[in-house]
């Protein structure tokens, strides 16, 4: 793939002192893009096409003001770099346009000096970094749930059946009111069992893996959503059927997809009415160490469960996955920490974007690798 370019792109490489200028700046990962004077958009590279959802012919067509919003900090830096003739750099900034909503982006501007008004632009996407950040982070804390789960199995599980035996016993030899009582005594203890229950789900024993279809996955969460928790909502799927197995663990895929589905349709219910979109995709994920494997893996599988609902209070987002943080009447604050524990035992990644009106949640899968013995 080449860089594209205006009528004048060869002179301008060989100006800015590269032997191959084109060459070197379309096998750059990150995108760039050289913009002239009135903000024409000159030059941009490969990566610049998935990065703005636009063509690359189209963008050299363009300004970057048909991208960007004019009072947005980009043309603040593109001026100070074209008036002090230094290179600036902006951290965290969010993108916003027609085709493109990208958030912690750093953007830094070079003065071309071979070129009057042209500074050369390119975007860093950190969000990959800062999530790996917060899987270890949510590993650290499934670890002290699991501990805290074995201390509790041991000291409370054992002792709360014989509390649970008492009170049948004393709900069918009292009168009516204290009946009452009795029942209320065996179904708090029952709530409880199942707290303790949920939490030994954190423990580190590992998973057994083969390889799985996505879709029959898939397919089983929406059966059992549509005949429950989901009978009215509506549900569309969005596939990619060419996809190749993951390798996981079945019946956990379907406990976490559940889960995250069952979260999205409370997020409607709240709204009264919108969509749940199911989907998959291959794409070239981040590489992480697969636990039990000394390889490292890419997680090129991404599965995503999309919602119309109100979307998350920013107050709570980077503490999503969290153990005991909920914002439900008699939640638990389990369910996103258990998910993210399991997603981080098959060595994937969970990603969330949320604003109002849309929740979306990422799930980046490894794939059976070739050569594998699967029998």
């Amino acid at each position: 793939m080449i860089l594209h370019r205006d009528d004048d792109a060869p002179a301008l490489a060989a100006r800015v002192g590269m032997p191959d200028g084109a060459a070197l700046l379309d096998a750059l990962p990150m995108p760039v893009v050289l913009v002239g004077a009135g903000h024409r958009i000159r030059y941009v590279n490969s990566a610049a096409e998935p990065f703005f959802g636009v063509s690359s012919p189209h963008l050299v067509q363009m300004r970057l003001t048909d991208i960007l919003a004019g009072d947005h900090p980009v043309f603040l830096l593109v001026e100070q770099v074209r008036r002090d003739g230094v290179t600036i750099a902006e951290h965290e900034l969010t993108l916003e346009g027609p085709r493109l909503r990208r958030a912690g982006i750093t953007v830094q501007g070079t003065l071309v000096t071979e070129e009057p008004d042209s500074v050369l632009l390119t975007f860093h996407d950190s969000s990959a970094a800062r999530t790996l950040d917060r899987q270890l982070t949510f590993r650290s804390a499934a670890r002290s749930v699991s501990g805290m789960a074995a201390i509790l199995a041991h000291e409370v599980k054992n002792p709360l059946s014989g509390i649970r035996g008492a009170a049948q016993l004393l709900e069918s030899s009292v009168g009516e009111t204290d009946r009452e009582l009795a029942v209320l005594i065996r179904d708090e203890a029952d709530r409880i069992r199942d707290l303790v229950e949920r939490m030994e789900m954190f423990s580190d024993k590992p998973i057994e893996r083969r390889p799985v279809n996505i879709h029959r996955v898939l397919e089983r969460v929406r059966l059992l959503a549509q005949q429950g928790f989901a009978a009215n909502i509506r549900i569309v799927e969005e596939y990619d059927p060419s996809l190749p197995p993951v390798w996981g663990n079945r019946d956990q895929l379907v406990q976490v997809l559940l889960n995250l589905v069952k979260n999205a349709a409370e997020a409607i219910a709240s709204e009264g009415e919108g969509t749940i979109t199911l989907g998959t995709s291959y794409r070239h994920g981040v590489r992480l160490a697969v636990p039990g494997m000394e390889q490292r893996v890419e997680l090129p599988l991404v599965v995503s469960v999309r919602d119309t609902g109100p979307g998350i209070p920013d107050s709570i987002r980077p503490h999503l996955f969290e153990p005991f943080l909920t914002t439900k009447a008699g939640g638990s604050g389990l369910g996103l920490a258990l998910a993210g524990k399991i997603i981080g035992d098959h060595g994937g990644v969970i990603e969330i974007d949320s604003q109002p009106g849309r929740t979306e949640v990422l799930l980046h899968l490894p794939v059976v690798a070739e050569g594998k013995d699967t029998t």
